[in-house]
């Protein structure tokens, strides 16, 4: 991974996108946190290699074909190596067609890579695939569960295209990973396996991190939002997703050696320029518990009224 500046990545991304098509994207992962938090200041950079760009229409398809289209012919070029770096046929498999992932003209320290929701806002089961048609071959639009929820009340940019906001970025992680499974990253993250869930556990810690940096209240906000996104997005399940909501993190907090992965992933990702220790980094996820977790918790309880 390289050091990247987010407001440079941002700019160059939103100046590239077709304009009619700029609205239909929200750009999610380590890149809308670090403009969120990092932008206009030069001396804080992000590692990371990927800029996931998330496409929130029922149009998903037509405008991420239109996207891709454009960009090809503006000389962004297809990220070759991996397992997925060809185009597939009409003869491959949804599942086995590689995601759209592009560097644009004279740089290779990051790339874009598209993503979309699920078409009904419903809780996905792993992750769920859309064919792309295009002229250089057929790729997958991929959504993961409760991707739903970082379409919930973004934050609007100077570019034009907007940012999954911190708060629903960290509860859509924690959804995801109730429990610290086995399964590792794919690739190493600076010379280390890490297990996936503790990856993104780490990154809820660091969002936190980041909030309190700079309103040391910003978390009392949280659960209020968290409810009104669950009822909106998932009202049948809602309840049952706030009860479980701090699982995961609470099997983080408990296992060093999965506190000491967590702290190790945001160290060289998302905090590289910064300095953060383990008791600051074990403290924000104590706060997280206390301020968010315990306070949706209650929140579970309350009887849901409708207008």
């Amino acid at each position: 991974m390289h050091n990247i500046s987010p407001d440079h990545v941002l700019w160059r991304i939103a100046e590239s996108l077709p304009p009619e098509d700029r609205e239909s994207v929200i750009v999610v992962g380590s890149l809308a946190a670090g403009f969120h938090f990092f932008g206009g200041s030069p001396e804080r950079q992000l590692r990371t290699k990927d800029a996931d760009c998330m496409i929130a229409t029922e149009k998903a398809v037509v405008v991420a074909t239109n996207i891709t289209e454009h960009l090809f012919a503006d000389k962004w070029q297809l990220r070759t190596d991996g397992d997925f770096g060809k185009p597939g046929t009409a003869e491959t498999p949804d599942s086995e067609l590689p995601v759209v992932r592009l560097f644009p003209p004279r740089e290779s320290e990051w790339f874009l890579e598209l993503l979309s929701c699920p078409d009904d806002g419903t809780i996905t089961k792993g992750r769920e695939f859309k064919r792309l048609i295009t002229s250089q071959g057929h790729f997958a639009l991929c959504s993961f569960g409760y991707f739903a929820l970082l379409e919930f009340e973004p934050i609007d940019t100077q570019h034009g295209i907007r940012l999954a906001s911190p708060e629903m970025m960290a509860l859509c992680n924690l959804l995801h990973h109730p429990k610290i499974s086995d399964t590792r990253m794919s690739e190493p993250v600076s010379g280390r396996s890490i297990k996936r869930a503790n990856k993104d556990l780490g990154r809820v810690v660091a969002l936190a991190y980041l909030s309190t940096e700079r309103d040391p209240d910003a978390l009392l906000d949280w659960p209020e939002k968290w409810r009104r996104a669950l009822l909106e997005k998932f009202p049948s399940e809602a309840t049952g997703l706030m009860m479980r909501a701090g699982d995961g993190l609470r099997a983080l907090l408990k296992s060093e050696p999965d506190l000491d992965e967590a702290l190790h992933t945001v160290q060289v990702g998302l905090l590289a320029s910064m300095k953060l220790e383990l008791d600051a980094f074990r403290l924000t996820g104590k706060r997280i518990m206390g301020d968010v977790i315990e306070q949706i918790e209650k929140l579970a309880s309350v009887p849901i009224t409708k207008p």
